[in-house]
């Protein structure tokens, strides 16, 4: 759990450092809300329970570390989309996504609850392999590895990898093991796209 939590606090100081040297952002949006409602959630639930436990603080640096990089999307993320998208409706478009991203959350809560942990748990990889996926897409879309590091690439692996093995393997969930393998599938085929197109200077803008 010490090495995820490393490997997501890089990807997240990464995504920052990106967004405002690239003036974009670096997370896509639909991830980023989930990880920002995920990460928000249960901190203030952990914070009222157990404030003690080391993922509380973890949780809570990494909602911190969202708010920046959800500024980062309201910032520049306009410039992403076709000029018919008015500033108006970007804002209210990434308000949406967010609330959204905070009902799934608690309607995983309230269909699992939280005394086994099967709703952080199952909500976190489900987002994960989302945002595994998106990270392909946000490339396929830019034309190139604007907003995108190897750096983010491989944190974002370890830092899915490492409790795919604790809770998925040592742990026993089938559930847990494939979504995480699934991930790891996608993580290391966008890493592969990342290092191919470091050799191709026609894919840095």
């Amino acid at each position: 759990m010490a090495l995820s939590g490393i490997a997501w606090t890089i990807v997240y100081l990464e995504a920052i450092r990106l967004g405002f040297n690239h003036r974009t952002y670096a997370i896509p949006i639909a991830a980023l809300g989930l990880n920002f409602s995920w990460e928000w959630t249960y901190a203030v639930i952990d914070l009222s329970n157990d404030p003690a436990q080391l993922q509380t603080w973890v949780n809570l640096t990494w909602a911190l570390a969202d708010c920046v990089i959800l500024y980062t999307y309201f910032r520049f993320g306009r410039h992403e989309l076709p000029a018919f998208v008015t500033k108006p409706l970007f804002v209210l478009w990434g308000v949406a996504i967010v609330a959204l991203s905070f009902v799934v959350q608690w309607l995983f809560i309230a269909e699992f609850g939280l005394d086994d942990l099967a709703a952080p748990r199952y909500s976190a990889f489900l987002q994960n392999l989302l945002m595994s996926g998106l990270f392909i897409a946000m490339f396929v879309g830019r034309g190139g590895t604007r907003g995108q590091s190897l750096v983010i690439a491989v944190a974002k692996w370890i830092g899915t990898l490492a409790p795919t093995i604790l809770i998925g393997v040592l742990r026993d969930s089938p559930f847990i093991l494939g979504i995480g393998i699934l991930c790891s599938i996608l993580d290391l085929a966008y890493i592969a796209i990342l290092v191919r197109a470091r050799r191709n200077p026609t894919l840095a803008g």
